[in-house]
């Protein structure tokens, strides 16, 4: 797959939790102890070095994280599956999204996680491995995730799955509560309610793989987070709470942009960088 650039430039990260944080221009600007002007500037993605720095610490964001991230000085690490795991990114409208696939090398049985624009791609890797495709597993329903969904689930007949809080627009899929396990061979998969950006965001850990494995949907991204201008505080504290206690080496599969690590987020995402 080609390099995906991050989801998210600085200015994105400055909006998503001004946004959250309910805070206007002038009280951020008071704050930050910096200009209208200057706050307008980086806003809109002008890089000023001291008013990054300013302006991060009322949002509580880590500065050198997000200075980092104007600079663009960092880019993830890829972790590197030798089998059982794949990765899609096709384009949705004016962005693109992300899908994965995983799957029991012994037993040949697989599942899905989102469609994203469009599945042909991850249909030519199940037919190509012979893989049984057995649930399609959605992180929350926004039309970019499962715009694919009815060709998935038509040509596969796999179950269709997603959390009781945010049901699948789809005949017979099916509910689960947090903390359902799942298996694929030795495989195990749980789920995890990561809520904020959708109301049922689902995150699912898996071990048995060559590293854990958690698939966040919008939930985190590669040196940022899904937005949530109504339950931005729920959305962050249920990342810290569920993601970010997950072991150091667990990849995040996220719903946009590139792959990435816990550890390596822990070190460079503003939002929990320290």
């Amino acid at each position: 797959m080609a390099r995906i650039p991050l989801e998210d430039n600085f200015n994105d990260v400055i909006n998503k939790t001004q946004r959250g944080l309910q805070i206007s221009d002038a009280d951020l600007a008071r704050q930050a102890d910096v200009t209208l002007a200057d706050l307008k500037a980086i806003k809109g993605g002008t890089v000023i070095d001291e008013a990054i720095r300013r302006v991060a610490r009322p949002l509580k964001l880590s500065v050198a994280a997000l200075e980092a991230l104007a600079h663009k000085r960092w880019y993830p690490q890829q972790p590197i599956f030798p089998s059982g795991f794949a990765a899609f990114n096709t384009v949705f409208e004016d962005m693109t999204v992300n899908s994965f696939l995983v799957w029991d090398a012994r037993n040949k049985v697989a599942a899905a996680f989102d469609t994203g624009a469009s599945c042909e791609s991850m249909l030519d890797l199940i037919h190509a491995e012979g893989l049984k495709l057995q649930y399609i597993f959605l992180t929350h329903t926004h039309d970019d995730h499962i715009a694919d969904l009815a060709r998935l689930a038509g040509e596969t007949k796999a179950e269709v799955w997603a959390s009781e809080l945010e049901p699948a627009p789809f005949p017979g899929a099916r509910t689960f509560k947090e903390n359902a396990h799942f298996h694929l061979g030795p495989i195990a998969i749980k789920t995890l309610i990561t809520s904020g950006h959708s109301p049922g965001m689902t995150t699912y850990y898996l071990t048995g793989l060559s590293w854990p494995l958690a698939v966040v949907g919008d939930s985190i991204f590669a040196s940022s987070m899904g937005g949530s201008p109504t339950h931005f505080a729920e959305q962050y504290r249920n990342n810290r709470e569920k993601i970010l206690t997950l072991p150091r080496d667990t990849v995040l599969a996220c719903g946009h942009g590139p792959v990435t690590t816990l550890g390596q987020e822990k070190l460079h995402n503003p939002f929990f960088a320290r």
